[in-house]
């Protein structure tokens, strides 16, 4: 078994094109078409791949677009450990407009699952033999999963002696924090609902983010924070990284980019410092790329070395 684990509850077949411009009414014609496997842990396993990490995906499958996933996940060369549903898997597209370069994204609600559904992606988790180092678990939770989903995968992984790192949001996110995270991985927004209150600077996100490590629910955060940078924050440590100076063509997977690499480099035995540094770099790379290319390690490397890090 690979020594990281994926869990995306909600995954979906992406699929990405650009036209001139967007008007109502008019047939709108595509110049592109691009499909790829989607969904935060699927897109975090891919990024992870790419960097040479061993990491199986979990995730369910339903209908013809749940067998097209399965064939994208594989076309990536990401090993796939899947449980079925009776509803069909999600699909989201994103379309970029020439005429401004401004990107738009459609996300689908996706299936509802039972319980029968859900708790066969929780037996699944269970019964890995030797079970991975590394739980990430990443993306929305589809209709039907209850809030503590995560939180129950955080006491597995922690009863199993794995570490487990999340990104999600709103209730989901504050649930599985409760029971108890070795990292996450909010935005401002999530981070924002996390504190339970408005946050104006990025002073005041680092701060919540302090107190967050400090309650003893977290024990890392990695703040992303769009044009203001990244934050890395442990019990020991602060480390802020400045945005870099790149033209962005999309900011769709900026953020699985970032978790990807991190653990990538969490799991090689990098220092976290050195994690953070590529982090912020895969996170930049992927702004490179129209629609759901996700970032290319080329780009990340030659990237990582214009990363400034800063302690507080």
């Amino acid at each position: 078994m690979s020594n990281i684990v994926t869990i995306t509850p909600n995954p979906a077949v992406d699929l990405s094109t650009v036209v001139e411009k967007i008007v109502p009414v008019m047939k709108l014609r595509g110049t592109t078409q691009r499909r790829d496997p989607g969904g935060g842990g699927i897109n975090v396993a891919r990024v992870i791949t790419r960097f040479g990490g061993d990491v199986t995906a979990v995730y369910p499958v339903g209908g013809a677009t749940g067998a097209l996933l399965n064939k994208l996940v594989a076309r990536e060369g990401v090993a796939g450990l899947t449980f079925p549903t009776a509803d069909e898997t999600r699909e989201d597209f994103f379309v970029q407009e020439a005429a401004t370069g401004q990107p738009y994204r459609f996300i689908l609600p996706g299936p509802t699952l039972d319980e029968r559904e859900w708790q066969a992606g929780l037996a699944l988790l269970t019964a890995l033999e030797p079970f991975p180092r590394y739980v990430i678990g990443s993306g929305s939770l589809p209709h039907g999963v209850p809030i503590d989903f995560y939180g129950r995968v955080a006491k597995l992984a922690r009863e199993r002696g794995a570490r487990f790192i999340l990104d999600t949001s709103g209730p989901a996110l504050a649930a599985a924090a409760e029971a108890g995270v070795d990292l996450i991985k909010p935005s401002l927004r999530e981070m924002r609902e996390l504190a339970g209150g408005e946050l104006a600077d990025a002073a005041q996100w680092e701060t919540a983010a302090r107190a967050l490590v400090h309650s003893g629910k977290v024990g890392t955060v990695a703040l992303t924070m769009g044009h203001l940078g990244a934050v890395l924050v442990t019990r020991d440590l602060v480390l802020r990284a400045r945005p870099l100076a790149i033209t962005p063509v999309s900011a769709v997977g900026a953020g699985d980019s970032f978790l990807g690499a991190l653990v990538a480099k969490l799991a090689a035995g990098a220092a976290i410092d050195e994690a953070f540094r590529w982090a912020v770099a895969a996170g930049a790379a992927a702004l490179l790329h129209p629609g759901t290319a996700l970032c290319d390690p080329i780009d990340v490397s030659r990237l990582a070395g214009e990363v400034q890090l800063q302690a507080a």
